[in-house]
């Protein structure tokens, strides 16, 4: 699994941003990190602590001079007879370094630790080191260089680079002293004039030394200085196995982050996958309904995806079926008349009366109107969809809309006269009837159901009666007829594309029989629903009839 998830571009997208993000934040660590300024610090202070006890030995052992007498050779010269002169002892005392004194005294105090001494004269010049301090029979130990293999090689440039990196800016280069002379460190000078000072040097290979200097003062007379410097290298040891530590943390957490971005990209890039994969079937299928990947149950963006496509899909399948449905009932529909007017084309040149030629031409004539009939209305039905989706929808008052559209009715004779009449239930305002949608489309629809009850009522006290009213959140539109109803057996189909059920007396053909199935579709369009019941198994059973009843969600 982890194999495909690795190739997945969305997972390696989370895998390099989350690791970029822990080596942003690692590397602020290293560059900000004040472990190296508080040990450079905290040696200093140590250094400095250990000087100060170390010089205080060395003055100590340190001896005055007091068995020297000093006589003037001039003083004798102008000497006279019987005149004497009385020997005088130097005002200067003095306390001189013996070495030979000095560096046992070096070597006890300085043997423990890994700190090089040196101890300077007043004129700045060296008269001990401690790296050249060792007793008869002592074994002088000296760290040899790694052996130069190229992996050592690389990983000591490395760490050298990476030192440089971190390394902080306008530090000098250590240098060893020329000879025995001290004046070129200026701590040493410094501590000359009775102060002490320290200074952090890089050696050329980037590795820290921290040298102090120290008077060394006997009745505040300065005798000398203590300079004490660490080995070279063994701050950047310290400093160098706490960034190890560092990094030992940071390849723990890139492993954990490394695993949980997989798993992260695991719960995106395999439902993506695999909807991707159901989309592409769906595309390439054609015989059978390719079954979209569920995710609903994650509550997340992509269980809303899953729930859009599976949406899209059935819905997309259901107008595939429907398109094909509807081309398969136009074909039938289309080929009735043009049977029939094929028929009548072949018979005509064959009809010898002239009323036979009549009769034939009117069957043509019959027939190419019904056929513009059924293309109008096919037209109609298969735009209906686009323009009800490209048109905005808009507010329409239900009660204005519906007593326009009496009013022309009435108006209009068709060889029947019948009586429409419209009535609001009370309890609602006239402006509380209002629905969002498409008023040339839903005035379509009402006047289709008047004129389709026309044709069934009777000729001399046809009736027919529209009532608007609200229930449940919803506009009811019922339009009433009394007519003979419908058969039960068809009262199911008579919303099917091409059902026709006309009265006896109406020419054939005059009906395209897609009439109520647009209605269902308009309707079906704005949210709501249309359905058919006979008046005589309604709960009003005082007359036979049919009743449409539509219902609209009405807009708050």
């Amino acid at each position: 699994m982890f194999g495909g998830i690795l190739f997945s571009s969305i997972a390696r997208r989370i895998l390099f941003l989350n690791l970029l993000a822990l080596l942003v934040l690692v590397s602020g660590i290293l560059y900000l990190n004040q472990f190296r300024e508080g040990l450079i610090d905290a040696r200093v202070e140590s250094l400095l602590t250990q000087g100060e006890i170390i010089s205080g030995a060395i003055a100590a052992s340190a001896s005055v001079e007091t068995d020297s007498i000093t006589i003037d050779p001039q003083k004798l010269l102008e000497l006279q007879a019987g005149q004497s002169v009385s020997p005088s002892v130097s005002d200067d005392l003095a306390f001189p370094f013996d070495p030979k004194v000095i560096a046992p005294v070096l070597r006890r105090v300085i043997s423990p630790t890994r700190t090089r001494a040196r101890i300077y004269d007043q004129d700045a010049s060296l008269l001990l080191d401690s790296r050249f301090l060792y007793t008869s029979g002592q074994v002088l130990k000296f760290d040899l260089d790694a052996p130069d293999s190229d992996d050592f090689q690389i990983y000591d440039s490395i760490s050298r680079l990476f030192n440089q990196l971190l390394q902080p800016g306008g530090l000098s280069v250590y240098r060893e002293a020329p000879g025995a002379d001290g004046t070129i460190y200026p701590e040493v000078m410094s501590a000359l004039t009775g102060g002490r000072s320290a200074v952090v040097r890089v050696t050329e290979a980037g590795e820290l030394i921290v040298s102090v200097a120290v008077p060394v003062q006997r009745f505040r007379a300065v005798l000398g200085v203590l300079l004490l410097s660490t080995q070279a290298g063994d701050i950047d040891k310290i400093v160098h196995a706490e960034r190890m530590a560092i990094f030992r943390v940071f390849g723990v957490a890139a492993l954990v982050t490394i695993v949980l971005s997989l798993i992260l990209a695991s719960t995106i890039a395999t439902p993506l996958r695999r909807l991707s994969a159901a989309a592409i079937r769906v595309r390439r299928g054609v015989k059978a309904r390719e079954e979209i990947p569920d995710f609903s149950a994650r509550q997340d963006e992509i269980g809303n995806l899953s729930t859009a496509l599976r949406d899209m899909t059935t819905a997309l399948y259901d107008r595939i079926e429907a398109i094909e449905s509807f081309a398969a009932d136009v074909s039938h529909e289309l080929k009735n008349p043009l049977t029939s007017l094929r028929s009548a084309v072949e018979t005509l040149p064959l009809a010898k009366k002239q009323e036979s030629q009549k009769r034939l031409l009117d069957v043509i004539e019959h027939d190419v109107m019904r056929l513009d009939r059924l293309i109008t209305d096919i037209s109609d039905a298969s735009r209906l969809d686009a323009e009800l989706a490209r048109d905005d929808s808009e507010l329409v008052e239900l009660v204005k809309l519906l007593s326009d559209i009496v009013d022309l009715s009435l108006q209009m004779d068709r060889g029947k006269k019948v009586d429409i009449t419209f009535d609001i239930k009370e309890g609602a305002k006239d402006s509380e009837y209002k629905v969002l949608g498409h008023e040339l489309r839903l005035g379509q629809v009402i006047t289709n159901l008047i004129e389709n009850a026309r044709s069934f009522v009777p000729e001399d006290h046809g009736r027919i009666h529209i009532e608007l009213s609200i229930e449940n959140d919803a506009c009811i539109i019922k339009v009433k007829d009394n007519g003979p109803g419908i058969q039960i057996e068809d009262i199911n189909r008579v919303f099917e594309r091409f059902y026709t059920d006309r009265p006896a007396d109406e020419d054939f053909g005059q009906n395209s029989g897609l009439g109520l199935s647009i209605s269902r579709q308009i309707i079906e369009a704005h949210g709501g629903t249309i359905d058919v019941e006979n008046l005589a198994t309604s709960s009003n059973n005082e007359e036979s009839g049919a009743c449409f009843v539509i219902s609209l969600p009405l807009m708050q």
